[in-house]
């Protein structure tokens, strides 16, 4: 980071809280509408600290993106997903053949924060103890006594590489995703709690099924992003040949600590939503479902021939955090929809389920998703009230 005589997004705490609703009875006047895309439109306070804010973040993720193509070369769409679901306190699941770097690039993102880092290889054979941690008898050698010691596993680290997640029986599956959800893990009746920040990334093999355990929908859907890794373009693979058959090494080094991780996640938690916005996310959701008892079907028909499952609500609160972590990263204040829109696929591909049809017809879940793109537009004056529930 760039020396400062300030803390680090210290800001951030008499900026954002200060922005008022703008149907609050006395606003004062100033500052754009915090609900509009419309500038000048009502409210508040002076938007420079909050400004100054978010382009401290932009520039932290600017380096760490620096520090991580040093190793990695290319996919800058799959480092900047993971920089959202970090900053968003998100866990992300990379989908992707063997040979893409998916472990280095893990890895190398921990490497560029100052964090604790653990990585855990999951093979048939592990056992939840070997995630969490396992208590042990120790003898007191002056008093001869006995005791339980709990000692702790490699789950206790800010950062976890849950390599081949599929590669582990659901029992041992579970003991790492109830930590994920409740951050903390119970143990000899004792409650031990993670550090904080604590996220997970953990990797899956698409093309090798034989002998692995898929994790359950109820279990995707604890993940943030599923992220699908690609091979890289013909330059960047030519780029990767240069470096890896080279003597060089890249030294990483690491950009944020701790506190400043968690300055920019409470930083992304106050940026405004727009009204419209939060009602584009919504029915994006919404037209994956089934109509509710009373409402009418907002599905496409292409969503009704192909679909046999919609996204739950996790869906519709991951478009707008994430919406509002890829604004902070583009060092913007507000949401749009494009934010939405560019970040649809990753939320909802693992949390849509496919029918005969489609897989019969060879569609899939990211094919459904364009369409339904292409399908809802934004509209300004529908779902008023949509925004209301997310502040």
């Amino acid at each position: 980071m760039h020396a400062t005589n300030r803390p680090f997004l210290s800001v951030v705490f008499n900026a954002f809280w200060l922005i008022a609703d703008p149907r609050s009875p006395n606003p004062e006047p100033g500052y754009p509408n915090a609900m509009s895309d419309t500038p000048g439109s009502a409210t508040t306070v002076d938007p420079a600290p909050a400004q100054q804010a978010v382009e401290d973040a932009r520039a932290a993720a600017d380096q760490l993106r620096a520090q991580v193509g040093r190793a990695v070369v290319g996919q800058h769409e799959v480092i900047d997903q993971l920089f959202m679901a970090l900053f968003c306190r998100g866990h992300a699941l990379l989908v992707g053949v063997p040979g893409l770097a998916k472990t280095l690039l893990v890895s190398t993102v921990a490497k560029s924060l100052h964090l604790s880092f653990n990585r855990i290889q999951f093979t048939p054979d592990l056992m939840p103890s070997d995630i969490t941690g396992t208590e042990v008898i120790e003898e007191d050698h002056t008093t001869g006594q006995r005791a339980f010691r709990f000692v702790k596993g490699p789950v206790f680290a800010n950062c976890i590489l849950a390599d081949e997640i599929n590669r582990t029986p659901p029992k041992t599956q579970a003991a790492l995703l109830e930590a994920m959800q409740e951050h903390h893990v119970t143990a000899g009746g004792q409650t031990m709690a993670l550090p904080d920040p604590f996220f997970v990334l953990a990797t899956q093999n698409p093309i090798e099924q034989e002998g692995t355990y898929p994790l359950p929908e109820a279990q995707l859907d604890r993940f943030m992003f599923m992220i699908r890794v690609s091979y890289p373009s013909e330059a960047d693979e030519l780029e990767v040949i240069r470096r890896t058959t080279s003597g060089a090494r890249e030294t990483i080094e690491p950009v944020l600590d701790a506190e400043k991780v968690k300055a920019v996640q409470d930083l992304v938690r106050q940026v405004p939503v727009p009204d419209h916005v939060a009602g584009y996310a919504l029915r994006l959701v919404r037209a994956t479902r089934p109509p509710s008892r009373g409402d009418a079907d907002a599905r496409p028909d292409f969503m009704q021939q192909y679909l046999r499952w919609g996204a739950g609500p996790r869906a519709s609160q991951y478009l707008i955090l994430a919406g509002k972590a890829r604004a902070v990263l583009d060092g913007r204040t507000h949401v749009t929809s494009d934010d939405i829109a560019a970040i649809a696929a990753p939320v909802l591909r693992h949390r849509i389920l496919t029918n005969f049809n489609a897989e019969s017809e060879g569609i899939t879940t990211d094919d459904l998703i364009e369409r339904l793109l292409e399908t809802i537009t934004v509209d300004s004056a529908s779902d008023p009230q949509a925004a209301a529930v997310l502040r």
